[in-house]
């Protein structure tokens, strides 16, 4: 898998922390290694990042797309999008990010994210230290610009591009990206899109539901 431009491994850049970019990058790695017949999957901002991939950049190399916990179609609360997040949500966000990240992200990943916060929820301090990790390898820059790439970048005509099968896996109990205002909705737009909701998962439910995500992951790849 690739790093998103400014995260991980990637190259600390200080321009192009967009979707356009992160799918113009995608491609240009699928490109590079000449690969095709490509199942694409991406969690939640990913999500977003593989729908713009498939419909701007995947003509004759995409074979079926995964969307798992993914933001698409659209996050941020408009007037077409009344099930979204008030724009105040991703403000806090952004101070979080920009005033004491590292907090942040270990807030984040203590509670939130992987239902720590539930009530009789198994915590587990590694996950918890490995995504502080993964997250504080990556540019506070492309970190603070990204959240509003992730939010308020509108995926509709995306969604209705794509034309492979894709599968939306997501959970009921998804905190930072509730499903009735994105895997529900993305389900109607996409032409060929089955969606499966898992009751009582969180946003991490890759890391702390890895067994049955993956199943069905291999079950759609196989099929």
């Amino acid at each position: 898998a690739h790093d998103r431009r400014g995260h991980g491994r990637s190259a600390q850049v200080g321009h192009g922390h967009d979707m356009d970019h992160y799918a113009a990058d995608a491609a240009a790695v699928v490109a590079h290694l000449g690969l095709r017949d490509v199942v694409h999957v991406g969690h939640c901002a990913g999500g977003g990042e593989v729908a713009r991939y498939v419909a701007g950049h995947g003509a004759g190399r995409v074979a079926k797309a995964v969307l798992v916990g993914a933001v698409p179609p659209l996050m941020v609360r408009t007037e077409s999008t009344p099930a979204g997040l008030p724009v105040e949500v991703f403000d806090g966000f952004r101070e979080g990010v920009a005033t004491d990240r590292s907090q942040f992200y270990l807030d984040l990943a203590s509670g939130p994210f992987h239902g720590f916060n539930r009530p009789g929820a198994d915590v587990s301090q590694g996950v918890i230290q490995n995504w502080w990790r993964q997250g504080m390898a990556g540019s506070a820059q492309a970190h603070h610009e990204g959240i509003r790439a992730f939010s308020q970048t509108d995926f509709t005509d995306d969604l209705r591009a794509i034309d492979v099968p894709t599968l939306l896996l997501h959970g009921d109990d998804d905190q930072l990206v509730p499903v009735a205002g994105s895997a529900e909705l993305a389900a109607t737009l996409a032409e060929d899109a089955a969606l499966k909701v898992y009751p009582g998962l969180s946003h991490g439910m890759c890391a702390v539901s890895a067994d049955t995500v993956n199943a069905d992951l291999l079950d759609f790849i196989r099929s």
